[in-house]
């Protein structure tokens, strides 16, 4: 498979070294899985800070984690903010297979998302693929669960709220007021933050 996508990521893969575990291998520091990498081992070409329609809530209980992680509802109101990924079309294949802990190595077809602009490949948690826009002639594709009502909110433990936060300082320059005002406005953050607690958390992040 061939050409280029952009991914765009709006949960812990906001963070730049978090996310190349998905394209080298690695662990992620807080995490306790280990991720096998991709076929192309190369870096994105790029990176740009991307925003979306809809809105990120935190639910479900990761093994990875523990805690709620990041889902995107692409029918809520609001806006996501992302960070896009420019990776060749296997790559992309390979993260999303690695999101939906299966082994990386089969291509994606990626004809009806890209006419559609959504396609359910299967009923798992990140199994929803989404056209989200297009940067310089290419598609912006992420992907989400198929039913964001199906998932129960849960906030997200510290480890988490890190990564999330680092990456969205990285990619969009956000202070940590504007960092904690954007987590507290995802659903599932205030079941479990106070917005003191989350900004504490964020503040010794730098």
């Amino acid at each position: 498979m061939t050409g280029s996508v952009w991914y765009a990521a709006y949960g812990s893969n906001l963070d730049r070294d978090r996310f190349l575990t998905y394209v080298r291998g690695g662990r992620p520091p807080g995490a306790s899985r280990t991720y096998v990498g991709a076929r192309d081992t190369r870096e994105p070409r790029e990176d740009r800070p991307f925003t979306m329609p809809g809105q990120v809530f935190f639910g479900w209980e990761s093994p990875t984690w523990g805690g709620g992680i990041a889902f995107y509802d692409v029918d809520s109101g609001g806006t996501a903010l992302a960070r896009a990924y420019l990776l060749t079309t296997q790559q992309f294949a390979d993260v999303a297979a690695q999101e939906m802990h299966r082994e990386p190595g089969v291509d994606l077809d990626l004809a009806h998302v890209l006419e559609h602009a959504r396609h359910d490949t299967g009923p798992g948690r990140y199994e929803s693929l989404h056209l989200v826009g297009e940067l310089d002639g290419d598609p912006v594709l992420t992907f989400t669960t198929p039913d964001p009502t199906a998932l129960q909110r849960n906030p997200p433990v510290a480890a988490y709220v890190v990564t999330v936060a680092c990456g969205l300082r990285e990619a969009h320059g956000l202070d940590d007021g504007a960092l904690t005002a954007y987590l507290m406005g995802c659903p599932g953050v205030a079941d479990g933050w106070t917005e003191r607690a989350l900004r504490d958390v964020i503040a010794a992040t730098h």
